[in-house]
This record gives structure tokens, sequence and C-alpha cells, in this order.
């Protein structure tokens, strides 16, 4: 089945947005040495916004899944888009801890908790059929892929022409386009016809209740906690690694541009590979792939060839756990609640991504190095690989139709 044109564009608007906003936070990053630089803050205070912003970024998706279901998604992921171009913009006029809490922590990454991927998952999830959900999910998730990848050597490039502060506040203005591309996302899930009910509409509480029941839901968020571990140590402080081995910063920009160019394929595979293959088993090979990445890393001398092969392999698993996980929740608990319950989900990957922002820096500063978080990465990857084999993916909602 090919999807129709409406669909497209979509499709096409959620693959931007989430693009566009992704990129800014990812690019931000680069800018963790010119801050300190500026502010003399020290390495460690400087993760701390960013942990914060990995946890508010988690903390916000509940509560925006929740509105979006409720109100639409249109008007979330336009404020979304706004709050990030302001915390971003006004970042490197921060001459405090605190400042850079609230701007980077809690506004920018606020901001793109409400243009995050619950938000959007769900929004594209009400306009394709369920047997194309999987290859949806996996282009949107791209689209983040694509902005990392774009967005990321754009910072490098006009950092060099227009300063830090100039780059920064440039990077931060793209975010605005997402306002417009959120009026092809707008609408909410509609409850069932009432002459198909065959039982009271479950309420957005139950829906809670019973997702936090399952066991299978429960594996599931915890998985993802690891997949927030890992996505924030390698976002957060690969420029600092790269630093470390005196390799000149280009090599952390592109290296983190490559992984989001190869997470485009990462992406589109997994979307592709979850409906042919059980979507636990996707997950527990990605998984075990990161770990035996890591490893092969840690064993390789650090050039500028190993870094760019890291990112590759790494990339084409950096996202590619996000089609499985939202089309495991959809399948276990239906798709009237998804943005909220994916939004659980996301809380726990950014509980994940807080620890690996702040300990890398905070275990930089303790050792000099980061290799006790490359450990921690290893084995939590296997870890995370097994805990989803016990997952059981038959579906725990009855729909209204199905009922009648």
């Amino acid at each position: 089945m090919r999807f129709d044109r409406r669909q497209w564009w979509i499709i096409a608007a959620a693959a931007l947005v989430f693009a566009l906003v992704f990129g800014v936070r990812q690019s931000q990053a680069l800018f963790i040495s010119p801050l300190n630089s500026a502010t003399g803050l020290g390495i460690a205070s400087i993760s701390l916004a960013f942990a914060v912003a990995q946890l508010m970024w988690g903390i916000t998706q509940p509560f925006a899944g929740a509105m979006a279901d409720r109100y639409g998604s249109g008007r979330v992921i336009a404020l979304g888009g706004i709050l990030v171009t302001l915390g971003t913009v006004l970042t490197p006029h921060a001459h405090s801890t605190w400042m850079l809490i609230l701007l980077i922590g809690v506004v920018a990454a606020g901001g793109a908790g409400m243009a995050g991927l619950g938000v959007l998952m769900s929004a594209v999830g009400r306009a394709v059929p369920p047997q194309q959900r999987g290859l949806a999910s996996g282009i949107v998730n791209a689209g983040g892929s694509f902005g990392q990848f774009a967005v990321v050597p754009v910072a490098q490039l006009l950092t060099g022409i227009l300063g830090w502060v100039g780059a920064l506040s440039a990077v931060g203005a793209m975010a605005l386009a997402a306002a417009p591309l959120a009026w092809l996302l707008r609408g909410r899930p509609e409850a069932a016809p009432a002459g198909q009910r065959a039982a009271p509409e479950k309420s957005m509480r139950a829906a809670v209740r019973d997702a936090m029941r399952d066991p299978s839901f429960i594996y599931l968020t915890t998985g993802f906690f690891v997949c927030g571990f890992h996505v924030a140590f390698i976002a957060t402080h690969l420029p600092g690694v790269v630093a470390s081995c005196q390799l000149p910063p280009e090599v952390a920009a592109w290296s983190l541009s490559l992984i989001g160019l190869f997470n485009i394929a990462g992406s589109f595979t997994a979307g592709w590979a979850i409906g042919r293959w059980r979507m636990k088993s996707v997950l527990s090979l990605l998984y075990a792939a990161r770990g035996l990445a890591v490893i092969a890393f840690l064993a390789a001398p650090k050039t500028t060839a190993s870094f760019i092969g890291f990112a590759v392999v790494i990339g084409f698993t950096y996202l590619a756990t996000v089609p499985p996980t939202v089309g495991l929740v959809a399948k276990l608990h239906g798709m009237r609640f998804l943005a909220t319950l994916f939004g659980i989900v996301m809380l726990s990957h950014q509980i994940g991504g807080f620890l690996g922002a702040w300990l890398g820096g905070k275990l930089f500063e303790a050792t000099g190095g980061y290799q006790w978080m490359w450990y921690a990465d290893v084995m939590l990857a296997f870890a995370a690989a097994l805990i989803h084999l016990p997952i059981s993916e038959a579906p725990r909602f009855r729909s209204a139709a199905a009922a009648a």
C-alpha cells in the first residue's frame, strides 16, 4: 500500500519539524567549549544545563502528548518551535549556571518536547493505516537524523563566519519554521462514533494506569532509558572526546553529522524491519549492535578515521530504536492515547539522557577522561538487548470497532 498525497504532506511536515528541532538541539554541543571560555563556569556546570535539558525534554512530552490528545497537535508543535528559538537565541547572553539551566534546560528543551516525537508520531499515526505506521514512523525519525546531518555542519561553518554567538543565534532561529509546518499537523484523536461503541470509551487516566500495570510496557520503557543514556552522552560529549584525543573540532562536527546521516538509513531500515519481524527482536539487535560498536571503538586507535568509522556504525542504530518502540506502544495499547503513552516512554529515555549528559561531565572532571562512561555504555547496551526479550507483543486493548 502506498501513501496518498495528503498522507505524504503530513509525514513530510512531521519529518521537517523533527529535522529542525532535533538539528538545533544536536548542534548545541558544538558551543560547549565557547560557552565555557566565555562564562568560566566549568564543563561540569555546563553539562548540568545540558543534562537538565535531556530531563526536561522527557518531562514535557507526556504533558505535551496529553495536550495534543485533548486539544490538537498543531498548537502544541507551533508553541514548541517558538520556545526552542527563544531559548537558543538567548543562551549566549547567559552568564551563570542557573541562567543556562533556564534557557537550555527549561525553555529550549521544553519547546523541543512540545514538538517532540510523541506528538509528531501521534499526528502521523492518525493519518496512515496500521500496516503503514512502521514505515511512516521511520520516515519521521529519519527527518531528525537529516536535521542533525544538515544543521551541525552549518553551525560549524557559521561559527567561522559569524562567531559562536551569531552562529548559535542563527541556528536557533531555524526552529521558527516549525510553526507554519504545524498547521499541516493540526487535529486531535477522535473517539469512535457512538453507534460503534460496545463499551464506554477508555479515559486517558485508565489508559495510563493499564499501561503502567503491563510488564511488557515497563520492559520497553526501561530499555528506552538506555537509549537516552547513549544518545545524550554521545551528543553532548563527543566534541569533548575528540578534543581529549587532540584532534581538530571539525572531526567532532563531521562525526555528529555522519551519525545523523547514517541514522537516516537506520531509521528506514528499522521501519521496514518491524513490518517483517517482531519489534522486540529488532530492538534487541539494535542495542547489542551498539554495545559491539563501542567495544570496537575503544579498542581502535583514536584517529580521525576511527571517529568517522564509529560515527557511521553508531549512527545506523542511533535513533533507529524509535520506530519499533513507537510501534510496540501502539500495538500494545492502541492509537487513542499514543502521544501520552509514548510521552511516558520518552520520559524514561530522557532520564537516561540526563544521566548520560551529566555523568559525562562529572566523570571527566574527576578522572580527566571518558573511559568509565564508555564502559557503562557497553554494559547498559547489552542489558537493554536482554530486557526486551520477555516482551509479549499481544495487544492489551480492545478497540470499539472490534468490540462491536
